[in-house]
């Protein structure tokens, strides 16, 4: 299942300020992986925390070393931390996942038959139907949502229920060449890689994951939602003038 890597599965943990929930998804990644037996990797990614995150990294690789941590000297967004993790992994498969844990690391048994079949990216949705799975979100974080994802299929993205999960997995060529080309730096870098991946020709498939709300979330549906949207306009423009140009 490697494809020739020597690393099968790499964890990209985007990390800001995450000192109380990382350390226990931590943990539960690490027992996942161990349990399946596959090399791996889990890459934190600390995107200029002010808090203890980094130590309470530290505390785990010092147990397990399998466990990298790639500091950012300041706060770039989720986008550039993202970027950074996949760029350096070095597994045939390469799964970004936030760090509040809301999608169970075992949510990967999901998005196995796609990859086993040769999909290129599988992406976890909260919004397809599936009676073997469970979401639950606050009820104006559902409608934020629903209106988002409504505006994001008709910037491009018309085949996608759920452009926002934190829980994409990608073959590892198709992460180096996605994420070295990604300009998104904040929130709204989902939509442009995935737009990117569209234009590209990769193979998307989606999947229903279990996804439970979490204390202490970073996004603010006020503050973050018209940033987003402004980020997805301005790659959707800048990727519409790349294919001009050519």
């Amino acid at each position: 299942m490697g494809g020739g890597y020597g690393i099968v599965w790499s964890v990209v943990i985007p990390a800001y300020n995450e000192a109380q929930r990382l350390p226990a998804y931590l943990r539960e990644v690490i027992a996942f992986f161990e349990e399946r037996g596959e090399p791996y990797e889990i890459i934190v990614v600390d995107d200029g925390s002010g808090d203890s995150t980094q130590e309470r990294v530290h505390e785990l690789q010092a147990v397990h070393p399998r466990v990298r941590l790639i500091a950012l000297p300041q706060n770039r967004g989720k986008g550039y931390a993202v970027r950074v993790g996949m760029v350096n992994a070095r597994g045939a498969f390469r799964l970004f996942a936030d760090a509040d844990g809301a999608t169970p690391i075992g949510e990967v048994r999901r998005l196995l038959p796609a990859l086993q079949a040769g999909t290129d990216i599988v992406i976890g949705s909260r919004v397809l139907l599936d009676p073997e799975v469970s979401v639950q979100a606050k009820r104006h974080r559902v409608w934020a949502g629903r209106v988002f994802n409504w505006l994001v299929a008709r910037l491009g993205l018309p085949r996608i229920a759920d452009s926002q999960c934190g829980f994409k997995c990608f073959r590892g060529p198709v992460a180096e060449d996605l994420f070295r080309s990604l300009a998104t730096d904040g929130f709204g870098f989902d939509v442009e890689l995935l737009l990117l991946a569209q234009r590209r020709g990769y193979t998307i498939v989606e999947v229903a994951v279990n996804w439970a709300d979490q204390p202490g979330s970073k996004v603010s549906v006020l503050t973050d939602g018209p940033r987003m949207l402004w980020q997805i306009l301005t790659a959707r423009l800048s990727l519409a003038r790349g294919r001009q140009e050519r």
